[in-house]
């Protein structure tokens, strides 16, 4: 399985993992001309911008090491042109980062990160 395939499919478990813990589905994939958003949900009234990060192996560090400052950054201005899209500029926000671990046994497990980094 190439990695685009990998990361499809990680985005997918996330989605329903998060969905099962009752968080509300908004969009999936929000693009903008300054980034994306892997998947943009609500928990009692506050907007969770979500990335999410697939993996095979550990030889690079956990998933959510990946989410360097320079990414959260792009989340950022991502999630801003979200708000303002939506007129939601006031909406209570955080930023949290799902690691999913792709297994040899071709099980995917989750790893949810609340408040992973601020603005």
């Amino acid at each position: 399985m190439d990695n685009k395939v990998l990361g499809k499919r990680g985005e997918d478990v996330a989605a329903e993992f998060l969905r099962a813990r009752g968080l509300e589905l908004r969009a999936r994939n929000f693009r903008t001309p300054v980034g994306e958003l892997d998947i943009v949900a609500e928990e009692a009234g506050t907007l969770v911008f979500v990335e999410v990060k697939t993996r095979r192996k550990l030889t690079k560090g956990l998933p959510s090491h990946s989410v360097h400052y320079h990414k959260q950054q792009k989340i950022i201005q991502t999630a801003r042109w979200y708000l303002h899209q939506y007129n939601l500029e006031d909406a209570s926000c955080r930023f949290d980062v799902v690691e999913v671990y792709a297994l040899p046994n071709g099980e995917m497990r989750c790893h949810h990160i609340v408040d992973a980094f601020e603005t």
